[in-house]
């Protein structure tokens, strides 16, 4: 077992490439898993939280929010290769504690790597950063709740205050977060949906009246085709690849889009069944379609002109719940199929093949995640998702339906409760009506205007629970800057992270419980809820003694932090609720929609499913009172000559920010991150060679540059044009102002890019050290070329 953290950071010059893998899990993820587990938790602890993760009477894992089968249907082993992953993150025995920070300046900290810092352990206790202070230091609780509250409290205005919010965090906490900002004054509650699936809920909203999925686990299983857009299982979201299994074994379909060819929608090696264990496993894909990046729009209304060409259409039920079908259906016989091959890179051959595939069908799941939402046409794009289900009439009956898959665990759930800087007003008259005070009206600042507020001293504190906000934001130098423009920065962690370096005048890292962890606050054993893709709530309580006596829930933090601002200023019951979360669950049944007697619907095994009216009734909430057909322009991105358009993705061994290990094995990465995937006739044309060491420059169309400095070009199949690399190296490269029409989440997923030689002759030996150089440009990015 090894309790000690690396001491050395990451050496790039190590970093190794061989072929990627066809196949994802199989022993191989069990070996890993394990003896990452046993290695940093030893033998004992690794048995007592894995095998309660994820069931019914044990903890909600901290990666995924792919949903959980029936407690009946559960195995022992109810987790995935990256699940066993964020558990031993958050239940390592690795410390830091008062003498790390003693040891570390802030500035050699700054140094570090996210890897390196992520590996360094659980935070013990509270820790300040005094103004001008050149390290943390220890503080006491009740000294920081003073030091938040004063500060809080002498702002001008409320609104000058941001209260962010990760997907990791509970309902409980996630309710008392919502309700403390709204009772202190402001609406400025962005969180991580902002940056990822924000698209999905302003397209779903406008279209079928609720921005969530309208599939259920078993709708996975019994579809007759399955398409997966965008999105890549294998890595991101592993525990899909054994629903999709049992779609395969009752005879659905499968059609993945994407540009590269992801292992995990090749096969599936199954390691709890012996043909995934000795045997070739499960095949998935019947039919990749390799789109080029940001043709995903074109791609849907291709299809869709092609059933409607062919009358493959359910006429009933677009008859009696759809509006604007004709409007669509113009647009639809005037598709430019030029402008579709352009925008797509696919043949007509293959795209009638995948029409062919949804006409033959009566029950079609569409899945999607961010390769999907994070392009500036990216609600026009689930909107046109929405269309073709609407088409066949794939929503509201078995086997059927939307199924946008969130990344983090309970980013929902967080929504849900009323993490929303534009909540609707139904939930304000329901707090005022619940709580006695007139929460704010205004609609306050998401994740981009959070940064612009901070960057132009509009904001002064900055409030995070959870998530390492620096990192996942884009416009890596511009977010820091606004950082450091800030009198206090305070995240409410269980380790460190990019966020913790990069800090206003003053700072404060808050240790809390993670979610494996046993919660005695009030002298009882508390537990919390979580909300999954697919809407259904269940309860969460962790087995292990807490990594420290100095650690306090997220609950417990919140409630005292709004007892040392607020005081008596409201009549809310701050102390109990943080001495009794059910006192909170029973504030949730009376305010939020569909929770009535919550308390009680979450003490059965596996909880409960909300309500959720275009599945349950085929009813749709919508100004129209139907579901709504959209036309959208056919974006076509212009990619100069010598350019290519990159996407940022995950390496296999991260999560979100969360750096596992430098192993991205199904992509064939071995020791190393900072890689450019190109196709070996794009590195040719450039005059490069694989291994050629580059620096990634992206252009935007108002002139504005940005700099990643120090690449490792890796030959890879994918459509000419088109690039790959992991963020949050590549984050510095997305423009502030450069952000999805109608959700403002960032264009992460399409970046016009250069690759030129190194600045300065550095090699290979520097990038581990490398920083980002950016041009920064405050104007927003103009949009793409439209051909209708």
């Amino acid at each position: 077992m090894s309790r000690r953290a690396p001491r050395h950071d990451i050496d790039e010059t190590r970093l190794e490439v061989e072929s990627p893998s066809t196949a994802a899990a199989g022993p191989k993820a069990v070996a890993i898993s394990m003896k990452l587990a046993v290695e940093q938790m030893g033998v004992r602890r690794t048995a007592q939280t894995l095998l309660r993760l994820n069931q019914a009477d044990g903890f909600d894992c901290q990666g995924c929010a792919w949903p959980d089968p029936d407690p009946s249907h559960r195995h022992t082993a109810e987790f995935c290769e990256n699940g066993a992953k964020a558990v031993t993150e958050e239940a390592t025995l690795r410390r830091v504690e008062r003498s790390f920070f003693a040891e570390h300046s802030i500035e050699d900290l700054r140094d570090k790597t996210d890897y390196w810092l992520g590996q360094q352990g659980r935070i013990t206790e509270p820790m300040v950063l005094r103004a001008g202070s050149t390290h943390y230091e220890p503080i006491a609780w009740d000294q920081a709740f003073e030091l938040m509250g004063g500060v809080l409290n002498g702002l001008a205005s409320p609104d000058e205050a941001v209260f962010y919010t990760s997907g990791k965090v509970s309902n409980e906490a996630a309710f008392v977060y919502q309700l403390f900002a709204r009772a202190f004054g402001t609406n400025n509650l962005p969180d991580c949906s902002n940056m990822c699936h924000e698209s999905s809920g302003t397209g779903l909203t406008e279209s079928i009246g609720i921005g969530k999925g309208s599939v259920s686990l078993e709708d996975i299983h019994d579809a007759q085709l399955i398409v997966v857009a965008g999105q890549n299982p294998g890595t991101n979201h592993p525990r899909m690849l054994s629903a999709l299994e049992i779609a395969k074994q009752r005879g659905a379909r499968i059609i993945s889009v994407n540009p590269l060819r992801e292992a995990g929608l090749v096969r599936f090696k199954n390691p709890q069944k012996v043909r995934g264990v000795v045997g070739r496993g499960t095949g998935l894909s019947d039919l990749h379609l390799p789109v080029r990046i940001n043709g995903d729009l074109a791609l849907f209304q291709a299809i869709g002109s092609l059933l409607l060409e062919w009358d493959a259409l359910d006429h009933d039920f677009i008859a009696e719940h759809t509006h604007g079908f004709e409007e669509w259906a113009v647009a639809a016989r005037g598709l430019d199929w030029d402008a579709v091959r352009r925008a797509t890179g696919l043949e007509r051959a293959e795209i009638e093949a995948a029409a062919r595939m949804f006409a033959d069908s009566d029950a079609t799941v569409v899945c999607w995640a961010m390769g999907i939402t994070q392009h500036r046409n990216a609600v026009a794009t689930v909107k046109e998702i929405v269309n073709l289900v609407l088409l066949q009439g794939n929503i509201g009956k078995p086997g059927a339906g939307v199924c946008p898959v969130r990344g983090h665990s309970n980013v929902q759930g967080d929504r849900t409760m009323g993490i929303w800087e534009r909540v609707p007003d139904h939930f304000l008259d329901a707090l005022r009506d619940e709580f006695g005070f007139e929460p704010p009206r205004d609609h306050g600042f998401d994740t981009v205007k959070s940064i612009e507020a901070l960057r132009d001293g509009k904001a002064k504190v900055f409030l995070g629970l959870g998530g390492n906000f620096v990192s996942a934001a884009p416009d890596t130098e511009v977010t820091e800057q606004a950082f450091r423009n800030a009198d206090l920065t305070v995240h409410v962690s269980t380790k460190l992270n990019r966020s913790h370096v990069v800090t206003g005048r003053e700072a404060l890292i808050l240790p809390a419980m993670g979610r494996s962890e046993r919660d005695l606050t009030g002298g009882r054993l508390q537990r919390v809820t979580v909300e999954d893709s697919m809407s259904a709530v269940h309860a969460s309580h962790g087995p292990l003694k807490p990594a420290s006596p100095h650690l306090r829930s997220e609950v417990d933090i919140v409630c005292s932090l709004a007892i040392a601002t607020l005081g008596a200023r409201h009549a809310i019951p701050w102390d109990s609720f943080r001495s009794d979360y059910t006192e909170i669950r029973h504030r949730i049944a009376r305010v939020v929609p569909g929770c009535a007697a919550y308390d009680e619907k979450v003490s059965r095994p596996g909880g409960f499913v909300l309500p959720h009216p275009p599945r349950d009734s085929r009813t749709f909430t919508t100004p129209v009172g139907k579901a709504v057909f959209t036309v959208s322009p056919l974006d076509v991105l212009h990619v100069p000559e010598g350019r290519l358009l990159l996407q940022t993705l995950r390496s296999h061994d991260q999560f979100n920010t969360t750096i596992y290990g430098l192993d991205d094995r199904y992509r064939g990465i071995h020791d190393g991150r900072r890689v450019v995937f190109v196709h070996p006739d794009d590195i040719a044309a450039l005059g490069l060679e694989d291994g050629s060491m580059v620096d990634l420059v992206s252009e935007w169309s108002d002139g504005s540059e940005r700099r990643a400095p120090l690449f490792r070009v890796v030959p890879y199949d994918q459509p000419r044009g088109c690039a790959a690399a992991y963020y949050p190296e590549t984050n510095p490269l997305v423009p502030l102002g450069s952000t999805a029409v109608g959700s403002n989440c960032p264009t992460s997923k399409s970046v016009v890019v250069r690759l030129e030689a190194p600045q300065g002759g550095r090699g290979l030996t520097e990038a581990s050290d490398a920083g980002a150089v950016s041009t920064p440009d405050h104007k927003r990015t103009p949009e793409p070329e439209h051909l209708s």
